[in-house]
């Protein structure tokens, strides 16, 4: 007789959750034709006390590249598309119940973001100034995903953490909004691999 473990119960049970999250998420917006295919937040952009000034890349650089096109004329900010905040339901389609937990801990997201300072900030702060733009990011990532797929192009100005995987994040990449762009695909756009 085959040990439990072996049976393909909960892996059904699993994928059945997965089908369900994609299902009841709320990231995939309706974007009327009036609007282009490009997402973007004021919320992408990260002001941490002064401490995004530690890394490396340029934390505020998605509201300047849209500044940018829409002081030149290439973009009308009203054309943009505002996306939602990937919620924990949306990231548990990739991402492990343990390793949203360890979020929860400044240390853990400073390692992940590579500014240590950031350990010694309350996790509430971490959240709203930190994992909040990130969250922000993923949910524009899936809106994206759904527009190219529907218009034949689309733009999220920010977002691409490609060093993140389900249970472990780094390289400035807390989420894995690559990963959950093609979850959804499959499930609501009925792309197959």
């Amino acid at each position: 007789m085959a040990s439990s473990s072996s049976s393909p119960a909960p892996a059904l049970a699993g994928e059945a959750l997965r089908q369900k999250r994609i299902l009841s998420s709320k990231l995939y917006l309706e974007v009327p034709s009036s609007k282009a295919p490009v997402v973007y937040s004021p919320a992408y952009d990260i002001s941490f006390l002064g401490l995004e000034k530690l890394h490396p890349f340029e934390s505020a650089k998605w509201g300047r590249i849209c500044r940018y096109l829409t002081r030149e004329g290439y973009l009308d900010k009203k054309q943009m598309v505002e996306p939602l905040e990937a919620c924990k339901e949306d990231l548990l389609v990739v991402h492990t119940e343990a390793y949203l937990n360890s979020l929860k801990c400044s240390f853990r997201v400073s390692s992940i973001v590579e500014v240590p300072p950031v350990s010694l900030v309350p996790n509430w702060i971490v959240h709203r100034k930190l994992l909040h733009p990130f969250r922000k990011q993923v949910g524009g990532s899936i809106l994206s995903a759904k527009l190219a797929f529907e218009r034949g192009w689309a733009i999220n100005v920010g977002g691409g953490f490609h060093h993140c995987s389900a249970d472990e994040g780094g390289g400035f990449c807390a989420y894995a909004d690559i990963s959950l762009c093609i979850q959804f695909a499959f499930v609501r756009l009925n792309i197959s691999r």
